[in-house]
């Protein structure tokens, strides 16, 4: 039971990781904490939802459907997010906005994409098909699900291929050099829009392949967004604004679920979660990175 609960706790972090890198990113670049992230993963789940269903009739193979749904959840993730930028995050940032205003404006964004999900698809409930035939496979003597498999293994590559981008490419490279000034990296030749454009689809697109994940993993509902606060809590632990932070909180807060649902059941195990967070924030402010970023709301 043990390994179990650690092998099934990390596979949950890992995706919990992927949102809490989305919020890390964006703080880094624009110092505040991007809620509107919430909203981009709901419309990203009902938009590999919906290619699903599409794509079901037209392609044999599993894995072949299965990585369609997530290219185009992916895909979608990074179209919505810098759509979300351009309505709502540039203008204010063009004039110089207080810091409030950017707190409100994506909470408000987050809740206009939910509100949208639910004219369109309703309040019903939907889930996503079975992908893969086998359910689970024996590993270190124990049963691990092929969905927490994949789940743990493209969070991996996930997080691999935004290391690559961020210290390989020279997109990278302006996204790191606007995190510490992004008004003055016009300085420097740098187009400060293109650049804040492309972390928020490189978030979205997390948010996109981390919803199909929840959306296959519980039942998808227009306030799996919602989900975005585990996300946060995740980055808060791990010191906001640290990617590497993030991901080990993240991690972190995967295999605590787990243990808790195991020991109080799913109700109270959000409440035990909190009060943890709480306790290892008094005792350590600046969470397990130990950073400090200014921050804007």
């Amino acid at each position: 039971m043990l390994v179990q609960n650690i092998l099934n706790g990390i596979s949950l972090g890992s995706v919990y990781a992927l949102i809490a890198v989305g919020f890390a990113l964006i703080f880094n670049v624009l110092k505040f904490s991007n809620f509107s992230q919430g909203g981009v993963m709901t419309v990203t789940a009902y938009a590999g939802y919906v290619a699903s269903r599409y794509l079901s009739e037209h392609l044999d193979s599993s894995l072949v459907l299965f990585s369609a749904v997530l290219a185009a959840a992916a895909l979608s993730g990074a179209l919505i997010a810098a759509a979300v930028e351009r309505l709502a995050f540039r203008r204010l940032r063009r004039t110089k906005s207080e810091p409030v205003y950017y707190f409100i404006s994506s909470i408000t964004m987050g809740i206009l994409l939910e509100n949208l999900i639910t004219i369109y698809a309703s309040s019903n409930f939907y889930s996503y098909p079975r992908f893969f035939t086998t359910s689970a496979v024996p590993l270190f003597g124990v049963n691990v699900a092929v969905t927490d498999m994949m789940m743990f293994a493209l969070s991996i590559t996930a997080l691999l291929a935004l290391l690559f981008i961020l210290y390989r490419t020279k997109i990278g490279l302006g996204i790191r050099a606007a995190c510490f000034d992004v008004n003055t990296v016009q300085l420097m030749g740098m187009n400060p829009d293109f650049l804040v454009t492309m972390a928020l689809m490189i978030s979205g697109t997390l948010g996109g392949v981390s919803g199909v994940f929840l959306g296959m993993n519980y039942t998808l509902y227009p306030q799996l967004g919602q989900m975005v606060v585990k996300g946060f809590v995740a980055s808060v632990l791990g010191g906001l604004g640290s990617i590497h932070g993030a991901v080990i909180g993240a991690v972190l807060l995967g295999v605590l679920e787990i243990f808790f649902i195991s020991w109080v059941g799913a109700g109270w195990a959000p409440v035990f979660i909190f009060v943890v967070m709480l306790a290892f924030l008094l005792v350590r402010p600046r969470g397990i990175a130990g950073v400090i970023v200014q921050e804007k709301a």
